[in-house]
């Protein structure tokens, strides 16, 4: 698997890019938000996501790990295939999403392109339901685990709805004074921490 590649944009056109790394130009499909930040004829770094199926075979990128994280969840929901995660994460930054997600807020899914209120409880199902699996392989480690109440623990759930482990979110919360700041803010911060 292609993890990330790093090459100039040779090419930038409505859903893709071509990106030209030692030679090789691979089309790469993204999300509209990304590609917005991107210059033809610079250098870029793009994490990338390899679709095969019977008949084709095709690479979807994006500019942070946080963003391939939130679209391995998106696709692994039932009814979500690639190109309808593209449009989601043209729509929302991965911080909204999880935070959505976790604190099982319909009406912020359903303002997405091609969801309607049932995928959006369908997302929250599913998604929660790999959190919860994820906490209870955490819970073991629960002695060096810090008290997290309120919004920091909304915070919390939703950067582990990015994939990160519990514990390294811990740590990434300790070191934010959260007096005053808004979840997303937390959110915001915790991301930041972890990179």
């Amino acid at each position: 698997m292609i993890y990330y590649l790093k090459g100039t944009v040779e090419i930038k056109k409505d859903s893709f890019i071509i990106i030209d790394v030692n030679g090789i130009g691979y089309k790469v499909f993204m999300p509209d938000m990304e590609m917005q930040n991107l210059e033809v004829n610079k250098t870029a770094k793009i994490y990338t996501y390899m679709r095969m199926s019977e008949d084709e075979v095709n690479l979807y990128g994006f500019l942070t790990s946080e963003e391939l994280a939130m679209f391995e969840l998106l696709i692994s929901v039932g009814g979500i295939g690639s190109k309808s995660a593209l449009k989601i994460l043209s729509n929302i930054s991965p911080s909204k999403f999880a935070l959505a997600v976790i604190s099982n807020n319909v009406g912020e899914l359903k303002k997405l392109p091609g969801i309607g209120a049932k995928t959006a409880q369908r997302i929250i199902l599913e998604l929660k339901d790999k959190m919860k699996t994820e906490e209870a392989v955490e819970e073991t480690a629960e002695e060096n685990t810090i008290l997290i109440e309120g919004i920091v623990k909304d915070a919390a759930d939703a950067l582990q709805v990015l994939g990160y482990a519990r514990k390294d979110i811990e740590s990434a919360l300790e070191k934010i004074d959260t007096k005053d700041l808004s979840v997303e803010d937390i959110i915001k911060l915790g991301l930041k921490n972890l990179s």
